[in-house]
């Protein structure tokens, strides 16, 4: 059993954080307003526990990334002491809306918001993952026809393979799971979301991923 917390309690903090306390962690949902966790809590796993973002990236192990990308740099950044020492799991998406609810130009073009969160967290191993996929498909890959993809970013193998592990508890088998290299690979990955908004105007909010086929 593993420490979980994850900042962020929409859908997709809220979907990992039932799968991932299903699977036997942890788990504490953080979030921005304490007093808002009675609500949140209708329709959760009754073992999922809610506290304010700090003290949630304070006392898990491993801390999932879940905040709205746009703002995530400034958010974490503020968390660097608590942060120190942890395994950050970065599944957001840094984008500018395209006016219609949908992402759409990069806010960190050239770069990534995982790199920069590297760089502004240096005693913290971020790993990027899951950033490519509609957030059902994140615990539920097996929901898609095609073998969906799960791409890994990040400087430091052992906690690429901590996240490996994580990802398997999701329902992800381990030939769906490319580890692409060091942290600057995340600017692919991230990018790839320029992609999403076409798919969702042509098809509708309908489960997909961006995958690797061979």
């Amino acid at each position: 059993m593993t420490s979980i917390g994850i900042l962020g309690a929409g859908r997709v903090g809220a979907n990992l954080a039932g799968k991932l306390s299903a699977a036997g962690h942890h788990v504490t949902l953080g979030v921005r307003d304490p007093a808002a966790a009675a609500g949140l809590a209708t329709g959760t796993a009754a073992q999922i526990a809610f506290a304010d973002q700090r003290t949630t990236a304070r006392t898990a192990d491993v801390v999932v990334n879940a905040t709205p990308g746009h703002d995530s740099l400034e958010r974490l950044a503020d968390l660097r002491t608590e942060l120190s020492g942890k395994l950050l799991v970065d599944v957001s998406n840094a984008t500018r809306d395209a006016g219609d609810g949908l992402p759409g130009d990069l806010c960190y073009p050239g770069s990534s918001l995982a790199e920069r969160l590297q760089a502004a967290l240096p005693d913290t191993r971020v790993v990027k993952t899951l950033n490519t996929m509609l957030f059902m498909v994140m615990t539920a890959p097996e929901i898609l026809t095609t073998p969906p993809t799960a791409y890994l970013s990040g400087d430091d193998p052992n906690a690429k393979e901590t996240v490996a592990r994580l990802l398997a508890d999701l329902g992800w088998q381990p030939g769906w799971i490319e580890d692409l290299g060091d942290i600057t690979t995340a600017r692919a990955t991230e990018a790839m979301i320029l992609l999403v908004p076409h798919v969702l105007r042509r098809h509708g909010f309908k489960p997909f991923a961006v995958s690797l086929a061979r």
